[in-house]
């Protein structure tokens, strides 16, 4: 049976659409990891909370390297992460998804590979240039396609440290490198997936303007978790199209 890996959650922690749920703990060289695991018709879904299934994980403390081990340990083929942004261009509105297909990396303190030594003379430089997967993208579109979500088809994402936001000039300054999108957990999440060899794919859901709109209110967490849980549902019925799109399909 296919096993399919969930980063985020975005309501699916709930399962209520599955019968079989099962909580597993996974010991990594990195540290344990907590599984949700449901059993549904040809396939399982594998359901990791990035920050603790109580939001207690700060994301400069999240365990990157045990999440991404845990998945693939476990068998995941696919992982596929949702992400919660703030919209760095105008066009990109509130509750918008954003299908991401590049990241800058400006985070200060994380291990960002499972290398901490080469083997002689057979040094590892995992190539980054598209970092999500192609096949995946594709699908996440089509999906947002045939479910008539508002979307971009692709996206910059500039992964900060936090857990602080930005201040305005910093906003203004990822504006003029091109990120359309800003979160705090892409980096390293997708380069340790690309150095384990899982495919990989983001979506984002866009819940503010940051701070480089100087006509409103810099963001807040409280303004974040509003327009999340009003647009988590739509998250949802994305994932589960998706999955039960490639569920049968190989890369």
């Amino acid at each position: 049976m296919i096993k399919i890996g969930i980063i985020g959650g975005s309501g699916l922690e709930n399962l209520e659409f599955a019968n079989n749920v099962k909580n597993l703990n996974i010991k990594t060289p990195y540290g344990d990891v907590s599984l949700k695991v449901a059993e549904l018709p040809n396939y399982e879904l594998v359901i990791l909370s990035r920050h603790g299934r109580e939001h207690t994980i700060p994301p400069s403390q999240v365990n990157f390297r045990a999440n991404i081990w845990a998945l693939k340990d476990f068998g995941c083929k696919y992982i596929l992460a949702t992400t919660a942004v703030g919209s760095l261009q105008q066009e990109i509105k509130r509750g918008d998804l954003v299908i991401l297909d590049q990241f800058i990396d400006f985070t200060k303190r994380r291990i960002s590979t499972y290398y901490e030594e080469f083997q002689p003379h057979q040094p590892v430089h995992t190539a980054m240039a598209d970092p999500f997967n192609s096949f995946l993208r594709k699908k996440l579109i089509d999906s947002c396609e045939k479910l008539k979500l508002s979307h971009h088809k692709t996206g910059t994402v500039v992964t900060i440290e936090g857990p602080r936001f930005s201040t305005r000039a910093e906003s203004k300054m990822f504006r003029l490198w091109g990120a359309d999108v800003i979160n705090m957990t892409t980096a390293p999440e997708a380069i340790l997936a690309n150095e384990a060899g899982v495919p990989y794919v983001a979506v984002a859901m866009s819940t503010d303007y940051d701070c480089w709109k100087e006509d409103e209110e810099p963001v807040a967490w409280e303004q974040i978790t509003k327009i999340f849980e009003q647009n988590s549902q739509k998250v949802t019925n994305l994932l589960l199209d998706v999955v039960d799109n490639i569920k049968d399909c190989q890369i």
